[in-house]
């Protein structure tokens, strides 16, 4: 499957299933380690949150004060701020112009200007990986439409397999070898340096 040009149905799928996933994370879950190299739940869920509301001000045309991406792991209501923060986003992405809009996201030097379009592609792939990356902390079934699935992999196939995966800082770890018969979500895991039988 070809991946589409605009991404946003697919994408809205994907975002709202990871805060179904979110929903069901309670106050003693939070320290559990995540499939995120030292990351706690509590340390992914600021993430993951921070990264809705940075994605959400680079689509009004205001995402490029460095303040706006800092993670709050002391969030006392972590679940409620993620949906929160879910909801702006798709918000923002649901604005006319955005595809073609130029976002600005200063996490991503040194290039840091990017269009609409190909800003929603990276989002697309960080909450499939990081629903993902609760559901397994949790332990829950991480179930995505296959159309999501088949849109996403060729996405997360261009992000380059390098040597700086695992430095620190790296958004992904290195890529896993897939096996023959994977499935598109497995392969997408892997290649992002995820192993899709990790369990805390």
């Amino acid at each position: 499957m070809s991946t589409p040009s605009d991404l946003r149905p697919l994408h809205r799928t994907a975002v709202t299933i990871s805060v179904d996933i979110v929903s069901r994370v309670r106050a003693d879950d939070l320290d559990r380690p995540t499939p995120c190299g030292d990351w706690t739940l509590r340390d992914l869920l600021a993430h993951m949150t921070v990264q809705h509301l940075g994605f959400a001000a680079a689509a009004r045309g205001h995402g490029g004060d460095p303040g706006l991406w800092d993670a709050n792991p002391d969030e006392p209501d972590p679940v409620g701020a993620y949906a929160t923060a879910a909801a702006d986003v798709l918000d923002a992405f649901a604005a006319d112009d955005v595809l073609t809009a130029e976002l600005e996201l200063p996490e991503f030097a040194p290039v840091t200007r990017y269009p609409g379009a190909q800003a929603i592609g990276f989002h697309f792939i960080d909450y499939v990986a990081h629903g993902w990356d609760v559901a397994a902390t949790l332990g829950v079934p991480y179930e995505i439409p296959d159309d999501v699935a088949a849109a996403v992999l060729p996405l997360a196939l261009q992000v380059p397999n390098g040597a700086g995966r695992g430095a620190p800082g790296a958004a992904f770890a290195a890529a896993i070898e897939s096996g023959d018969g994977s499935s598109d979500l497995d392969r997408f895991l892997l290649w992002l340096g995820r192993d899709p039988a990790w369990r805390p």
